[in-house]
């Protein structure tokens, strides 16, 4: 499958998107701005890019994991006309060679996943600074390092936080994470599920989403947390709730999804089964100590099957890293079904779209999706699947709105 068919193929399944981006070519909300964006080249986002351009925008991509790049959408982008600097593979400082390329166009508007380019740009690219209007951020890691630059007095323009609608927490957190995540694994092992332990560290959004379709598969599930009430709403879902230092020792299947580091250290890999499978469905490749894992394995056998690599300890046991301790479902898989990266570039879309408009008497810091955009997502998603829903009676209406009625 070419490149281009590749878009086509998820363009389909991208209804919402699709109609957002007819809407922007014939408005042209964006005529002549340059926008910067660090996002998983896929042909999902590369559909997201086609809305934008067709809404006049000059767009620069660089890539958010060197690992998910398809090359060849890439390559059909390129041959759309729009700039884009990444590369499938590539190594940490030719990643960042390729967001210095993206941010050359000097961007009005960013967009980015994981935090990276805003970063880069608050650091290395300074001069940039003052002609950027504003920006969207995709995921939790991310909006956690904005919302501390913005509380260190550090951040210089307003950003979108597109991650931390309810479409998104719901569609793609939770449902897409779930289901892309057991794609990579499956992939990448080939194992049976049903029957096994699999350990969840961390029960935000995704980790319910991952709990609930390892459950499905036949698995038990055990789930690590430090936050009480995430670790008590897993206990009543009924999961067994337990610190990594125990949940090491009995796991067969460790999945990461907590936007932090250090989740699974050194301590917890001696101690593991022959055979565990390590997977992070989180973002950056640092919740699994993988440095740790190098230093102490006596043998590395790399590629034992595609995405997959065996680790030998000293005791004998066999540990499989599974993508480099990068994104599972999207390095050994294809990331979220397009479906569900429908809902959350629409409101990356409208999102900026409304940055456009708004962004003048917005200070810098880290601001919410409007809830009229997430609520427009959903009743647009509704209606390409067919579905409808009640509206309320005038009636209904003043019982809601009065407290002068009894009941």
């Amino acid at each position: 499958m070419t490149g281009e068919a590749r878009i086509g193929w998820a363009a389909r399944s991208m209804p919402v998107l699709t109609a957002i981006g007819s809407g922007f070519g014939d408005e042209r909300p964006f005529e002549g701005l340059r926008i910067a964006a660090c996002l998983h080249v896929t042909a999902e986002t590369a559909v997201l890019m086609g809305a934008l351009k067709a809404g006049g925008a000059h767009i620069a991509l660089a890539a958010s994991n060197p690992l998910s790049t398809q090359d060849d959408v890439a390559q059909a982008l390129e041959e759309y006309g729009i700039a884009v600097h990444a590369k499938a593979g590539v190594d940490r400082a030719t990643y960042y060679r390729h967001i210095n390329q993206a941010l050359d166009i000097a961007p009005d508007i960013v967009l980015d996943d994981g935090c990276d380019l805003v970063n880069t740009l608050h650091t290395e690219r300074r001069d940039l600074l003052d002609g950027v209007r504003g920006g969207c951020e995709e995921t939790t890691t991310g909006i956690i390092r904005l919302r501390q630059m913005a509380a260190e007095q550090a951040l210089s323009f307003p950003v979108v936080a597109v991650n931390d609608t309810r479409t998104k927490r719901m569609f793609d957190n939770r449902y897409g994470t779930g289901q892309s995540t057991f794609d990579g694994i499956m992939r990448a092992t080939n194992a049976m599920l049903a029957g096994r332990v699999v350990v969840v560290a961390g029960f935000g959004y995704c980790g319910r989403g991952v709990a609930e379709r390892a459950k499905g598969l036949g698995a038990r599930v055990l789930v690590t947390e430090i936050d009480p009430v995430k670790a008590l709403d897993a206990m009543l879902q009924g999961y067994e709730v337990k610190p990594m230092e125990e949940a090491a020792r009995t796991g067969d299947v460790f999945v990461t999804v907590t936007g932090n580091r250090d989740v699974i250290r050194r301590e917890h890999l001696e101690v593991m089964k022959d055979g565990a499978i390590l997977a992070n469905a989180g973002h950056f490749d640092v919740e699994i100590d993988v440095r740790a894992l190098e230093e102490l394995a006596v043998e590395v056998h790399h590629g034992v099957r595609p995405n997959t690599d065996e680790y030998v300890l000293p005791s004998g046991h066999r540990l499989l890293l599974l993508a480099e301790g990068r994104l599972v479902n999207l390095t050994a898989a294809e990331g979220h079904p397009a479906a569900v990266m429908d809902m959350s570039f629409s409101a990356q879309a409208l999102a900026v779209a409304w940055l456009v408009r708004e962004h003048e008497r917005l200070e810098p810091g880290v601001y919410d999706v409007p809830e009229e955009i997430d609520v427009e997502v959903a009743r647009l998603k509704l209606a390409a699947a067919g579905a409808a829903i009640d509206s309320l009676t005038p009636v209904q209406e003043d019982y809601l709105h009065s407290w002068r009625l009894g009941s």
